[in-house]
């Protein structure tokens, strides 16, 4: 009972957009996406960690870009034609952002029911930074990481990031 209260609390059942990072599958809430795009030119703002890539002008606005791959610690990669840009609106304590997520390919919009989420597993040892993860999204032979976008960033990188897209 306490494993299904914890799963409540954290990931919700209903449909997420599953995407691609190496060899892993994520997903996110699709209320939290606003639209997908293909990769574009990306205007490097200096003195920003290297997983902020800069900004880009979106219709008119100017939109945070940051690589979940360089976030995630894991290697760069060559962008290739499926490389794509999910516009997320994140929100931290009082503060709203549209920015945008750099992924190696979107994968489709699955529809994750109550009983197909495991709670995140807890890697104990000092790892509880990994807690934007949400729960397991068991799916016949596979497994979907679901994240909190919200969780995602720190504040200090959200205002960091608010910050790059305002100048």
């Amino acid at each position: 009972m306490a494993v299904d209260s914890a799963v409540a609390s954290l990931a919700q059942e209903g449909k997420y957009l599953s995407f691609v990072l190496g060899r892993e599958e994520y997903g996110l809430e699709i209320l939290k996406v606003q639209e997908i795009n293909g990769m574009m030119g990306v205007t490097k703002v200096p003195r920003t960690p290297a997983y902020i890539r800069g900004v880009i002008n979106l219709r008119g606005r100017v939109i945070p870009i940051i690589c979940l791959r360089e976030h995630f610690k894991l290697s760069r990669v060559e962008e290739t034609e499926k490389t794509c840009i999910i516009v997320v609106q994140v929100q931290s304590k009082d503060t709203s952002l549209t920015m945008g997520i750099i992924v190696d390919e979107v994968s489709e919009v699955l529809n994750i029911g109550r009983k197909q989420i495991e709670p995140a597993p807890s890697f104990g040892g000092g790892m509880d930074d990994a807690d934007f993860i949400t729960g397991m999204g068991k799916l016949e032979e596979k497994v979907v990481i679901l994240l909190d976008i919200d969780r995602l960033l720190q504040y200090e990188d959200l205002a960091m990031i608010a910050e790059v897209g305002a100048e």
